[in-house]
């Protein structure tokens, strides 16, 4: 069994009488990357700043790797790295004297803080920048050295707060990359974006959160299963189209068919999961597949269902 990396539950922040979140409940394992997603001031920032113990909830609790965050908020800070949306950059400092500046910071000594800091600049490719200043490099450079930093003392868990804001399309994809490879080191991630697209391909678990409150925290792949109650089918023939579709409109298991750009879209009957005699009943009656495939559901589509009203208030 996975060992449990955060673990929040009821976690709630008021400020006078009004809810910066409220019950939050969250449990996260080593090496999940969670998406945490909602519109600017929904509480997503709260949340972290929580876990990371730089602010205190009005009531709750959470834990980090078995630490309350109450009672071992060092040892907490220890297993965390914190990246917040904005950071400052030092304009007259090198990139490699600004890692190796808070590398100092978490006490990392001697020979090894200037291994560290280059073990960092490879990992977040910005090897080729580190005698250049910080305050020259592009907005996706310097979110990658933020990154850096915050893997400077090795932490089991990272809180990265809209890690891909403002970033130009190439920029985004290097980021998204570089979270795939921290989530395949066994980090545990928190990443909050208010954009559902640039995280729909890269998290294995999702948090949709709005007002305070979190309407959505499951597996993706449960999430698409609460959103698709049938399963479409995406079919391409060579030969006779026509002949096929009508072919697969005489299967009980078929509730109807559309084309789409020369594909048969076959809905199935709700409930039915195993389709495997639809592409046998094709290849029997002589029809060569050269598409067969199911639908999948597009995370942002699922977003709005699940969401329904309150989506379209963001």
């Amino acid at each position: 069994m996975p060992e449990t990396a955060i673990e929040a539950k009821g976690l709630t922040k008021k400020y006078g009488d009004m809810f910066a979140i409220r019950d939050i409940d969250l449990e996260l394992n080593q090496g999940d990357l969670f998406g945490f997603i909602g519109p600017n001031g929904a509480g997503k920032t709260t949340t972290m700043r929580i876990i990371a113990t730089l602010l205190n909830p009005t009531w709750g609790e959470a834990y980090v790797c078995g630490n309350s965050i109450y009672t071992k908020p060092k040892e907490i800070r220890r297993l965390v790295g914190y990246m917040p949306d904005f950071f400052g950059v030092y304009d007259d400092m090198k990139v490699i004297e600004y890692l190796e500046f808070f590398a100092a910071a978490y006490r990392i000594r001697g020979p090894e803080r200037r291994k560290r800091c280059d073990e960092m600049l490879e990992i977040v490719d910005l090897d080729f920048k580190r005698d250049a200043y910080a305050n020259t490099l592009s907005r996706g450079q310097t979110q990658r050295l933020g990154l850096a930093r915050t893997l400077l003392h090795d932490p089991q868990v990272l809180l990265l707060d809209e890690p891909l804001s403002g970033l130009d399309p190439r920029a985004r994809i290097v980021m998204r990359n570089l979270l795939r490879r921290l989530g395949q080191m066994g980090k545990t991630i928190i990443v909050s974006s208010h954009i559902l697209p640039e995280l729909a391909d890269i998290c294995n678990k999702i948090g949709i959160i709005d007002r305070g409150i979190m309407s959505v925290n499951a597996e993706v792949a449960d999430v698409m299963k609460q959103v698709r109650q049938r399963t479409v089918l995406i079919i391409e023939v060579k030969g006779d189209r026509d002949a096929a579709g009508k072919l697969l409109e005489q299967h009980d298991a078929v509730e109807s068919i559309e084309v789409k750009k020369e594909q048969l879209h076959v809905t199935l009957q709700q409930g039915i999961e195993d389709y495997s005699e639809i592409p046998s009943l094709l290849i029997g009656a002589g029809h060569k597949l050269t598409l067969f495939r199911e639908e999948e559901v597009n995370l942002e589509s699922a977003f709005m269902t699940l969401t329904k009203g309150t989506a379209t208030k963001m």
